[in-house]
């Protein structure tokens, strides 16, 4: 999983990340947005457009906030195909 988006992000959700993410791989599940780790090509172009400093490489995510990992692992394998649930057409 090349990054992760952690707490700042909750309530937050300011998208700036989701307009310089060359891939499109940053999506909306609610509370906060969430990188898919299959569809991220790690080139970290979301990290410095997050104004609340909510986005870390895997290994670098602060020890308070690595519960973030694994939720956004949860999240990828329960929704497998987001870009279909999001655009049906």
């Amino acid at each position: 999983m090349p990054h992760v988006i952690c707490e700042p992000c909750i309530g937050v959700k300011d998208r700036s990340c989701q307009e310089v993410c060359p891939v499109e791989c940053i999506y909306d599940a609610g509370e906060q947005l969430y990188i898919h780790p299959d569809e991220c090509i790690d080139c970290g172009a979301c990290v410095p457009a997050c104004p609340v400093n909510a986005i870390y490489p895997e290994e670098d995510v602060p020890e308070p906030w690595r519960v973030y990992v694994e939720r956004n692992r949860v999240w990828a394998h329960t929704l497998a195909n987001v870009h279909v649930l999001e655009d049906p057409a």
